[in-house]
């Protein structure tokens, strides 16, 4: 148990049985009446974000989630399946948790999973990276045109938006978070 006092953005609260991680944080005190924390709150689970305000000094349930380095294996039929780099143990976490990420996940890729009683709660890629172009369009001599984009199918089976000079089997670089081209790798 924490003080609302004591909240930073960050932190992950355990509210009611949701895990909720701190977007935002202000302390508020009026000239009159009680003081006041406002907060933004980003469900762990489905990504909602929601507006929440404490009184001042209440008592909120703190969290600790436990981040471990993880190396991603496989899919299969109850989500993916990543291995503790230390202790070998294999857990499960559900595809949606990491939203337009998983679309970027290949064999062997290392992430940080956060680890709530047991159980992953997510999964947090490195911001970028590279990925074989495995089909697209061939480009063309003068193809060079600021801003034009085409399809390209990547390892993984991602299809992302790449520059006309873009071709087949060239490596990119892709931003997890978005899923947007950034540069050849």
């Amino acid at each position: 148990m924490i003080s609302t006092n004591d909240m930073r953005p960050g932190q992950t609260l355990d509210i009611e049985g949701a895990l909720l991680t701190i977007t935002y944080y202000q302390h508020v005190n009026p000239g009159k009446g009680q003081a006041f924390v406002k907060t933004k709150l980003k469900n762990v689970k489905t990504g909602a974000v929601t507006d929440r305000t404490f009184r001042a000094d209440e008592k909120v349930n703190l969290a600790v989630l436990d981040k471990r380095e993880m190396q991603y294996l496989y899919p299969d039929h109850a989500g993916l399946v990543f291995m503790d780099n230390q202790s070998y143990e294999q857990l499960h976490v559900d595809p949606d948790l990491l939203g337009v990420a998983a679309k970027f996940l290949k064999d062997g890729m290392t992430a940080m999973v956060p680890v709530y009683e047991g159980i992953a709660v997510g999964a947090e890629l490195p911001a970028t990276v590279s990925l074989l172009i495995t089909e697209t369009e061939p480009g063309f001599k003068g193809d060079r045109v600021s801003g034009a984009l085409k399809p390209a199918t990547l390892e993984t089976g991602a299809v992302v938006q790449v520059p006309l000079f873009i071709e087949q089997g060239e490596s990119i670089k892709v931003d997890t978070r978005t899923g947007e081209y950034i540069s050849r790798a």
